[in-house]
């Protein structure tokens, strides 16, 4: 009688996670000359760990969230690879560039207050119809430093009402949002300012550095690593 040899079961390595990280300047990681931003420092992380996931930094300077909304749906298509795995995750951090006063420290917003309520709700339902979404919050600015370009007059008061109404946005919708305008205010006056650049808007080397380890304590980004693939 003819036997056969023991069944072999083939194993699948898990594919790594994708994510695509889009938003402004805090995406981009501009001011921060040794470690690129806090998002190619987690990509460095990610690029040398067990599963090797992609991180896609898609932040462009001066973006505002009227723009970014423009740009997502392809910047997410473009990023699909062999037999049209699209990204997994979206991390999204936008905002501050919709607030701040212009010409004066009296003038409009940049972005009118309803209209960027409008445009933020767009962006999370757009995103989030595409993949599971990650929000990350704006920094405070140093006001003494205003203004930003000879024109630009940030502020925290705008900061915080214009964060406010992106983090009740995503409490709706149940999106993740890691508030590091409230950590960074908590850490004192001082502290901001030593971890900003001269331009008092952008993070200088040691505020990404804080930044991305407040990001890889967030317990909802460890879980998204933990429980990838579900």
């Amino acid at each position: 009688m003819q036997t056969f040899g023991t069944r072999q079961t083939i194993q699948f390595k898990p594919q790594p996670l994708k994510v695509i990280a889009i938003g402004d300047s805090l995406i981009y990681g501009y001011g921060d000359r040794e470690g690129g931003g806090w998002v190619e420092r987690l990509k460095r992380r990610w690029i040398y760990g067990e599963k090797e996931h992609v991180l896609y930094n898609l932040g462009i300077r001066g973006d505002r969230t009227s723009q970014v909304k423009e740009r997502l749906a392809l910047e997410y298509k473009y990023r699909g690879e062999l037999r049209n795995r699209y990204p997994d995750r979206i991390i999204i951090s936008v905002g501050v560039n919709d607030s701040p006063r212009l010409g004066r420290k009296a003038g409009k917003n940049l972005t009118d207050y309803d209209k960027f309520c409008q445009d933020i709700e767009e962006l999370l339902n757009q995103a989030q119809q595409l993949c599971p979404v990650f929000f990350i919050g704006m920094i405070p600015v140093n006001e003494e430093k205003m203004p930003f370009s000879d024109c630009f007059y940030y502020n925290r008061r705008d900061q915080y009402r214009y964060k406010e109404a992106t983090k009740q946005a995503c409490e709706a919708l149940n999106i993740p949002y890691l508030d590091t305008f409230d950590l960074w205010t908590s850490r004192g006056e001082n502290w901001i300012k030593n971890h900003l650049c001269e331009d008092g808007l952008h993070p200088n080397v040691q505020g990404y550095q804080s930044i991305y380890q407040d990001i890889i304590q967030w317990q909802p980004l460890q879980l998204m690593i933990e429980k990838y693939p579900s």
